[in-house]
């Protein structure tokens, strides 16, 4: 039973590195700013192609987090009473489905406005005026959600370390700051050296 309990952990916590998504959708579109803020078909149709795609692997990976989370508690010391006692796999679930929920919103409502819009031309169509500005707000919004979820899946990744032996609350309060910041910094920066 001990090497089943062990090969679940490593499912999920393979789960939650896979649940990374956001991060490299962040440097994606930072990258593409570089290339000039005019709308260039090829360009923006294989940035959103890259985006529109991850979504489905994104909920496999959430799903597989789901599932093995759930096997943990049934075959772990825990037990799956522990969904409802300990705070930290509380939170760690409420978290999954936000994340969830998040993007459900961005796939099935902000990613088809997009597609929609990108529908209206083709490679050799001449862009018409205006039209990156009519998409801008759209992929600035889901730029915000990429950031919180990223936001959120480190904070969990934090949490998790932590089910079955608390941090100091001074040192969590410090280890979820800093991932606050590094999300902010993720957002408005390409970050070309990893941390840095």
């Amino acid at each position: 039973m001990d090497s089943v309990y062990h090969v679940l952990k490593v499912i999920h916590v393979i789960g939650f590195v896979m649940m990374s998504i956001p991060l490299f959708n962040l440097i994606v579109v930072n990258e593409r700013v570089l290339m000039g803020s005019s709308f260039s078909y090829a360009t923006d149709r294989y940035m959103e192609n890259i985006i529109r795609h991850g979504a489905v692997r994104c909920y496999i990976f959430q799903l597989t987090v789901l599932i093995s989370g759930m096997f943990l508690l049934v075959f772990g010391p825990l037990g799956l009473q522990s969904i409802l006692t300990n705070w930290v796999i509380i939170i760690k679930t409420a978290v999954l489905f936000i994340l969830m929920g998040l993007l459900s919103f961005v796939h099935f409502h902000l990613q088809p406005r997009i597609e929609e819009l990108m529908t209206t031309i083709s490679p050799d169509s001449v862009i018409p005026e205006g039209f990156s500005a009519r998409l801008k707000p759209y992929r600035v919004r889901r730029k915000r959600l990429a950031t919180l979820c990223l936001f959120l899946v480190l904070t969990t990744i934090i949490l998790g370390l932590q089910v079955y032996a608390r941090f100091n609350p001074i040192i969590t309060t410090a280890l979820i700051a800093s991932v606050a910041l590094f999300s902010l910094r993720v957002n408005k920066t390409l970050i070309l050296f990893g941390w840095i």
